[in-house]
């Protein structure tokens, strides 16, 4: 089944580039509450590659990353732990991503778009040709398609989390995760063929 195939490949791809960035925590003191710093330098670089997914561009990831985190030191007292932490700078990277593509989209009326694709060497060098592709038709989503696969994929994240880092409900993760794969399976079938 073609459906099965895409979605296949793009859990494949996505997992892999999770697990490309997945880092272990450098260990401390077993009792020592973890800090601000600490989650910056366990977290950072996901958070880059999951913004570089939903905008496309690695300078203007490292924004969103950064303006999250710094979203994440103003409310860090008001936090219970370091889950929360996490939870609110996944949301807060996704909701600064849409803000980027909402500005963008504001632009293009006025300028015409360019053609170029700023993707570092370094963020897919790892990936074989197939996977490359499959990236690259992520790139033609729409953004909450976009979103959806990401975070379910690259993210690991359940329906119900997705969910919650969206605001949109659970049954709509789902529906545009199914509209998204098909899409992606447009994108990748070759002429007259099948993936």
């Amino acid at each position: 089944m073609v459906a099965d195939g895409i979605e296949r490949a793009v859990e494949q791809t996505l997992s892999r580039l999770r697990r490309l960035d997945a880092r272990p925590p450098e260990p401390g003191p077993v009792d020592a509450p973890r800090t601000l710093a600490d989650l910056y330098r366990d977290h950072r670089m996901r958070f880059v590659r999951l913004a570089v997914l939903l905008v496309d561009d690695p300078a203007t990831a490292e924004d969103v990353v950064q303006e999250a985190f710094a979203g994440l030191h103003r409310h860090w007292a008001g936090l219970r732990d370091e889950a929360a932490a996490v939870g609110y700078l996944r949301t807060a990277v996704v909701n600064g991503s849409r803000s980027v593509l909402r500005r963008r989209r504001t632009a293009r009326e006025y300028v015409p778009p360019h053609q170029v694709t700023a993707r570092s060497a370094e963020s897919l060098a790892m990936l074989s040709a197939e996977h490359q592709a499959v990236v690259d038709a992520l790139s033609t989503l729409p953004p909450r398609q976009r979103e959806v696969l990401v975070l379910r994929y690259y993210g690991g994240l359940s329906e119900a989390e997705i969910a919650d880092a969206t605001g949109i409900s659970r049954g709509t993760v789902k529906s545009t995760a199914s509209r998204a794969l098909d899409a992606v399976s447009h994108v990748l079938r070759p002429a007259g063929g099948t993936v």
